[in-house]
């Protein structure tokens, strides 16, 4: 059953990471919910994640009989998305203190309105939340699921024919 889509799952997770970068972009442009640093962050990661599969995909392209490494790749890319997601979490919940806001520089920053004051998001501060869970929480609860199912077709045994 994992092993199914082997040959083509860093396409999968390719196109797994694009939508959740495609998610913040909306709600970030559709929503107007400005992204704190570790937001980017999380963002970086899934850039990292996107790339890393292209990349997995041209190599399963050339050498079919490596799919199972580039399951395990890019599975690798995706812990780390859920790492840093689940990191951003910690920060939201105050178990961690992080010193995210002083990455901004505040000078940079220019509101649409342009009078008025310039107010930079908080990392401490869940821009949303859905039944009790900010977007980093589902981002790091879907970025691990992502990764368990890489493992799970990296390590699946191959069907017989």
């Amino acid at each position: 059953m994992f092993d199914r889509p082997r040959p083509i799952w860093p396409i999968l997770t390719l196109v797994f990471s694009g939508a959740m970068l495609a998610g913040a972009h909306a709600f970030e442009t559709f929503g107007g919910l400005r992204p704190c640093p570790l937001c980017l962050d999380q963002r970086s990661w899934h850039w990292g994640v996107v790339v890393v599969s292209a990349l997995m995909f041209i190599v399963v392209r050339v050498r079919p009989n490596w799919a199972r490494l580039a399951a395990a790749v890019c599975g690798l890319a995706l812990v780390g998305a859920a790492g840093m997601a689940a990191y951003h979490v910690a920060v939201e919940q105050h178990w961690v203190v992080a010193t995210c806001d002083a990455r901004i520089n505040l000078n940079n920053i220019k509101p649409f309105p342009m009078e008025g004051p310039v107010e930079a998001p908080h990392c401490d501060v869940p821009a949303w939340t859905m039944f009790g869970i900010s977007m980093a929480g589902y981002n790091a609860i879907l970025s691990a699921f992502a990764a368990l199912a890489s493992f799970l077709v990296a390590l699946a045994p191959a069907r017989k024919a």
